[in-house]
């Protein structure tokens, strides 16, 4: 009933400042370099919030009843928009990056990083709406989650986008924060503390 949701993600952009570090420019710009520095270190632990996050809603996706389902996607959704917020503030923490046009660049990546946060936010609603004790109308609004997930998704890339090009994107591929992190949580049903509402729900959905 998940499945589409996390086909979602795992076809999406799973990776935000997740750079491969295959840069071979060791000479860059040292200034440059401590930026990059600056936006890496605050940003891996939102990294890993967003990977786990994203493994959450996939790890429902096979078996999970909807309550299950609707609780764990409430909280990773709520999860990658506190991460986009905290990577917005890294990225305004850390000054303007002294590259051509780095101010602008600076502007646009957290304006844009706190537009997906909030348009994240929104999923969160969309999701909490559904009613898990329907399950045809819960897996049409599922459908319904995936589509607006998917254009999310483009936005975060395309803001993130501008900080990855050129000079920027070769010191942060450098930087082993910027890194692709793996998923640290179990491969089943997350405790999304869900609330006393969902809990009741997933307790009528048990039985």
């Amino acid at each position: 009933m998940n499945k589409k949701l996390a086909a979602a993600l795992s076809g999406g952009a799973v990776l935000v400042l997740a750079l491969s570090g295959c840069s071979d420019d060791d000479g860059g710009d040292n200034k440059v370099d401590a930026w990059a520095k600056k936006v890496c270190d605050q940003a891996q632990p939102q990294i890993q919030k967003r990977a786990n996050a994203q493994q959450a809603i996939i790890s429902t996706a096979a078996d999970g009843k909807p309550a299950d389902i609707q609780a764990a996607d409430s909280k990773a959704f709520q999860d990658i928009a506190d991460a986009d917020k905290a990577l917005a503030k890294a990225v305004q923490d850390a000054g303007v990056p002294p590259v051509e046009n780095g101010e602008k660049l600076q502007q646009d990546a957290v304006k844009e990083l706190n537009a997906t946060a909030t348009a994240y936010e929104g999923l969160k609603k969309q999701v909490d709406a559904l009613d898990p004790k329907n399950q045809q109308k819960f897996a049409d609004g599922l459908q319904g989650v995936a589509n607006g997930l998917k254009k999310i998704e483009k936005m975060d890339q395309d803001a993130l986008n501008k900080l990855q090009s050129g000079q920027l994107g070769q010191a942060m591929a450098k930087q082993p924060g910027c890194r692709r992190a793996e998923a640290t949580v179990s491969p089943t049903v997350p405790p999304a503390k869900p609330g006393p509402a969902a809990s009741a729900s997933a307790s009528r959905a048990a039985q």
